[in-house]
């Protein structure tokens, strides 16, 4: 079978897609799901939750277990299982069986959004081809959000609910069919199949135990056991994961990748970049609808710009990587939207959307444009074809515990804000608003931190920029 590079990567790109299309389509239809499913309001949270939980937690062994037994079959079980599952949450008769599909959901897509980048990783060769490749993914990664926030208001709004699902199955079977067809079952795997059980025990539960705590920070606050509990199992388990793979013969994560330089550099740069722009989308979307008055349909007609920038600047990418390189791109990507959140943050009660929101949402679709893929570049860069599972999964750890952190640590600073406004006799329009804005001044503080790793740790290899951003796409 001849490859067909550019087929490849519209399957993955449709495979990731699906991923982060459900991650954020769903938020918009929570009251509706409430009302038909009877939830209570404590309950409702574990929509969201079940599907961070197992997502997040699995994503390292996904990772792993791509290398270890075949990216194409991990890819193809997890479209299929994600597929399945989608068709039976729409058909759930109660919230408690929607709630377990929700984890199971969260479980498919863990091996499947591993695979899919791994096989990227493996099928285009470091350089230009595979910038301009990851040039795609990042429209989808970042882009997909935003696309997801309308998408979610339009389809509750005219068909219910359910079919923020349903919608799932016929791209799921497309890519499934796809992924079958077109991907080559001979892309490498690793000869040695031992799997490290310890580690992978260790390593997703203290995944799970963080993504947990974190999500349970802005309801119970971060002094309540219930935040702390977690976070302190979390770190108990994760450092006995480190001590496991010191030791084991065949560690689950070969600690020598993180000798290099630029994938520690790239991983501790997502998670601030994510943690302030999908906070940043969360609150965003609170302050249009509950300060503006917006409609769902709308506030998501008024997020459509920031995905529309994204693609535009994610295409230009590789030409800008080959010119500029990726730690030039990072640094400029940060900035960019640090500076959107810092005007979301001077917003108020009768902001123009024209004057004061479109130009704020017009740098974050630059910024994200351009930081998604320098970072996603910087994390992969000069890793071994064999180890190209682990880098997609620690990729994506990074980029879901990042989401889970920015809504914990945004949402207890926007509560306690609000709280204590209102104690000080604030109206609740102004209390809301204000805790939204020191919400988004945290975020723009988080894309320091962003900026002063890129400046201190990222390293530009002498080889990879001034190249020929404009050479074919084509496996190797």
């Amino acid at each position: 079978m001849k490859t067909n590079p550019k087929m490849i990567l519209l399957l993955l790109a449709l495979s990731q897609f699906l991923v982060v299309l459900d991650s954020a389509i769903v938020n918009v239809a929570l009251p509706a799901i409430k009302e038909a499913l009877h939830f209570d309001t404590a309950s409702l949270q574990w929509v969201i939750t079940a599907y961070i939980l197992t997502f997040g937690g699995f994503l390292m062994l996904g990772g792993r277990m791509a290398d270890l037994f075949g990216r194409r079959k991990m890819l193809i079980s997890g479209i299929m299982g994600f597929t399945t599952l989608s068709l039976l949450i729409g058909l759930a008769p109660n919230s408690t069986v929607l709630i377990v599909l929700r984890a199971l959901q969260g479980l498919a897509a863990a091996f499947m959004s591993p695979a899919a980048l791994s096989i990227l990783l493996t099928t285009f060769k470091e350089g230009p081809e595979r910038n301009k490749a990851l040039s795609v993914w990042s429209v989808v990664a970042s882009g997909g959000a935003a696309a997801g926030v309308f998408l979610g208001g339009l389809i509750t709004q005219t068909l219910g609910w359910q079919w923020n699902f349903f919608v799932n199955v016929p791209i799921g079977i497309i890519a499934a069919l796809g992924v079958i067809k077109y991907v080559p079952e001979h892309i490498k795997e690793a000869a040695d199949k031992h799997l490290d059980l310890p580690g992978a025990a260790l390593v997703t539960t203290g995944l799970m135990a963080l993504v947990y705590g974190l999500t349970q920070a802005p309801e119970a606050g971060w002094g309540s056991w219930h935040t702390m509990l977690p976070l302190a199992a979390s770190i108990a388990l994760l450092a006995a994961f480190i001590w496991n793979e010191s030791r084991a013969t065949h560690p689950l994560v070969p600690l020598s990748i993180f000798k290099n330089r630029n994938v520690v550099g790239g991983n501790l740069v997502m998670l601030p970049i994510v943690a302030g722009g999908l906070g940043s989308f969360f609150f965003c979307s609170l302050y249009v609808q509950n300060v503006l008055g917006y409609s769902p349909i709308t506030s998501g007609l008024a997020f459509l710009p920031i995905p529309i920038v994204i693609g535009l600047v994610s295409t230009r990418a590789p030409r800008l990587l080959g010119r500029f390189g990726f730690k030039k791109m990072l640094l400029a990507g940060t900035t960019f939207v640090g500076l959107g959140m810092l005007s979301m943050a001077l917003m108020n009660e009768h902001a123009s959307y024209l004057a004061n929101i479109l130009p704020g949402f017009l740098l974050l679709g630059v910024g994200m444009g351009l930081s998604f893929v320098a970072v996603t570049v910087a994390a992969t860069s000069g890793v071994p074809a064999n180890q190209s599972g682990l880098a997609s999964g620690l990729v994506n750890t990074s980029n879901q515990i990042g989401a889970a952190l920015g809504i914990a640590v945004l949402a207890v600073i926007a509560a306690a804000t609000t709280t204590s406004a209102l104690a000080n006799g604030t109206a609740e329009t102004a209390a809301n608003l204000l805790g939204y804005q020191h919400a988004f001044f945290t975020a723009a503080g988080l894309l320091v931190v962003a900026l002063l790793v890129t400046i201190f740790v990222i390293r530009e290899p002498n080889n990879s920029a001034k190249t020929n951003a404009d050479a074919p796409i084509a496996a190797h």
